[in-house]
């Protein structure tokens, strides 16, 4: 049964509220929507912007000199468990479908930031003000981070290389460019509107974003 034939209301447009974008927020609008179904396609598409949209996250890091995490390393302030999870924390966008590595190479005095990270062009860095550690004067720090596109959450195991080189150390990864998602649902006349607030962790592009959501949600 055809239900646009039957009258029933498909959204004809979902798009950005320009006026709202920041870098960590933004407001989409979905309409119009058949009168009851808002909440259905809320929370559908609540749960498609939380674990089925594509973005990139750091899946392993290699620090010179160190074999594993419980490390330290002479001259600089953290020990190794603390840069891990100030590199966690780094958000970057990745425009090759593999594996990209990404280098950081500072001598101190030195302060460690996303702005230090190294890339060859295919890999951006959106968190450039990203702390991740102090050096000392004298004291050198080499560091390869591996960053890879992904949806959702894999852990540390996952992103294992198997028989890979030991010093690599594994990461769990959360590659969601969004972190939170609410929604509000508004009645006009006889159809509805649907407004949903997002948090994201990093940029993303308009264009991509949307067609993504429109495939995932056969729109």
């Amino acid at each position: 049964m055809d239900l646009v034939k039957k009258g029933f209301q498909i959204p004809k447009k979902i798009n950005f509220d320009v006026d709202s974008l920041t870098d960590s927020y933004g407001k989409l609008v979905v309409e119009p929507l058949e009168r009851g179904f808002g909440t259905t396609i809320g929370n559908s598409l609540r749960r498609i912007l939380l674990s089925s949209i594509e973005g990139a996250a750091v899946i392993g890091l290699r620090i010179e000199g160190v074999l594993h995490e419980f490390s330290s390393i002479k001259g600089v302030k953290e020990d190794v468990v603390d840069m891990i999870l100030n590199v966690k924390k780094l958000r970057f966008r990745s425009h090759s479908e593999g594996k990209k590595s990404v280098t950081v190479k500072v001598k101190g005095p030195h302060t460690i930031t996303g702005a230090d990270i190294q890339t060859d062009g295919t890999v951006d860095v959106l968190s450039k003000d990203q702390y991740i550690a102090s050096v000392d004067k004298g004291a050198t720090v080499e560091m390869e981070i591996t960053v890879k596109r992904g949806k959702g959450y894999a852990p540390a195991e996952q992103n294992k290389e198997e028989n890979g080189p030991i010093d690599v150390i594994a990461m769990d990864s959360v590659f969601s460019p969004i972190k939170k998602v609410n929604f509000m649902i508004a009645l006009l006349w006889r159809y509805g509107q649907m407004e949903a607030y997002l948090r994201r962790r990093q940029s993303v592009m308009q264009r991509q974003f949307l067609s993504n959501i429109l495939n995932c949600l056969y729109l």
